[in-house]
């Protein structure tokens, strides 16, 4: 049986955290930076944990992480 390739898009975009989850970085943080406001871009410098339903999916990308 071959060896399951890491996906590259899913290793930059995605990170596991201590205990095993997979976090994700907030959308739309790029877009219209200046016309947001302070309190909001600063939100988001937070990760947030990948939900269930696609925890499943995003876990076979990244097989060996």
């Amino acid at each position: 049986m071959p060896k399951q390739k890491t996906h590259k898009g899913a290793k930059a975009r995605l990170q596991l955290s201590g205990t095993g989850k997979i976090m994700r970085r907030k959308a739309n943080v790029n877009n219209f930076r200046r016309k947001k406001h302070r309190r909001s871009t600063g939100l988001f410098d937070e990760m947030l944990v990948v939900s269930p339903t696609v925890r499943r999916r995003m876990s076979r990308l990244l097989p060996y992480e």
